[in-house]
């Protein structure tokens, strides 16, 4: 068996490289739009394609409880290994928009058995230190969806298609690294059986179901953000034509840099506590959703920037504590089942976000939609404020 201070770094490792799949479609959405001649709403429907692909993957993976009836690590590997495949087959010429969301949405299905199955692998080797080990997992999870932008900006030499066949090469090589060299967790309870029903049962737990609606509100907010990145920064750069932005590398630093905020919040939830430092980003967050509108007039790029990048940081940095809490919270021989049934709760929730930004766009020009997004923050605060009996302390 591996040894254990090298089993985190794999895992981390194999999580960014296959994660790398997530938003490899975003990165050359420009030279898609072009080559295929998309209308300029295709920016929406691609990111949701692979979000309600997550959503059909995690129900699925849910329902007949895979993570938890066999081997993650196996699990994981063949997800990596069809994913890569529906993501290469981007580059397919004779492709229509229909086909790229069809191949979008498939590659989406099988991060269901990447995402929340790596994080099942890291609960089944972490009892102690959940919260520090899964924040980092969700920073790899960060660093490679935004990582489509930099290979963008560093391949732009070389035709698009570099991007897609760099991020399945990638994909390939995580998942066999996780299946080769992280074999089951010791804390892993493998259930023996089918469990149709442990899809309701998980949120009979009160303190399961607080930490749930926390995570659902965060998401709200989350994808959105990171699906707009790049139009917000095009969007400053037309109201302010003296501003010229290098787009692609900006919008890698502002979703990577949660990546960053992820690792700093796991520490500080040891210190502080990991309910608190949620709430404490959360509420951040939610500030930032509230007065974006009013960074779009200002004639400072430096401060726009710079406020991008701390809305990078804040919208991430709870997403592994809710995960913490959630595992934390979950029955041990379904610890996989309830974090996949959170992850297909919460992205069902990123398509109503984004699909509403996406139409409000479309009626106005206005840089209050992005206020929108607050409406999921405030209702995770008021969930985590709540005192009742059983709630996540």
């Amino acid at each position: 068996m591996i040894q254990s201070k090298l089993t985190l770094p794999i895992i981390i490792i194999s999580q960014f490289c296959c994660t790398s799949l997530w938003f490899a479609g975003n990165g050359v959405m420009d030279d898609l739009i072009v080559k295929f001649q998309l209308d300029i709403s295709a920016l929406g429907h691609l990111t949701s394609s692979v979000q309600l692909g997550f959503i059909i993957g995690t129900l699925t993976f849910a329902i007949l409880t895979i993570a938890d009836r066999f081997s993650p690590s196996k699990v994981f590997f063949i997800c990596a290994l069809l994913g890569a495949l529906f993501n290469a087959s981007i580059i397919w010429e004779g492709n229509s928009l229909e086909s790229i969301l069809l191949f979008r949405f498939v590659t989406g299905f099988f991060l269901a058995g990447i995402y929340p199955v790596g994080m099942k692998i890291a609960a089944d080797y972490y009892e102690k230190g959940l919260g520090k080990s899964l924040s980092f997992l969700v920073g790899a999870l960060v660093i490679g969806t935004a990582f489509p932008h930099l290979l963008k900006e560093i391949t732009g030499v070389f035709t698009w298609k570099y991007v897609l066949v760099a991020t399945s090469t990638l994909a390939i090589f995580g998942g066999l690294l996780m299946m080769i060299v992280v074999p089951d967790g010791p804390y892993r309870k493998p259930s023996q059986r089918l469990e149709l029903l442990a899809f309701f049962s998980v949120f009979q737990n009160s303190k399961f179901r607080s930490a749930a609606f926390g995570y659902f509100g965060h998401m709200w907010e989350l994808y959105a953000f990171w699906a707009f990145v790049p139009i917000m920064l095009m969007t400053y750069s037309k109201e302010h034509p003296e501003v010229i932005f290098n787009i692609p590398f900006l919008s890698f630093l502002i979703i990577g840099i949660g990546g960053l905020a992820c690792v700093l919040g796991g520490y500080l939830s040891q210190v502080i506590g990991t309910k608190q430092m949620a709430f404490i980003s959360l509420f951040l967050s939610c500030i930032c959703c509230l007065i974006s509108p009013l960074m779009f007039s200002l004639e400072s790029e430096i401060i726009f920037v710079s406020f991008l990048l701390f809305w990078g940081m804040v919208v991430i940095a709870d997403s592994p504590l809710f995960s913490t809490l959630v595992a934390q919270n979950a029955s041990p021989k379904i610890k996989g089942t309830a974090l996949t049934i959170v992850n297909c709760i919460g992205f069902s929730i990123t398509i109503l976000s984004i699909q509403m930004i996406n139409g409000v766009r479309t009626l106005t020009d206005s840089n209050s939609i992005y206020t929108i997004l607050a409406f999921g923050p405030i209702i995770g605060l008021i969930t985590l404020l709540t005192k009742k009996k059983g709630n996540i302390q």
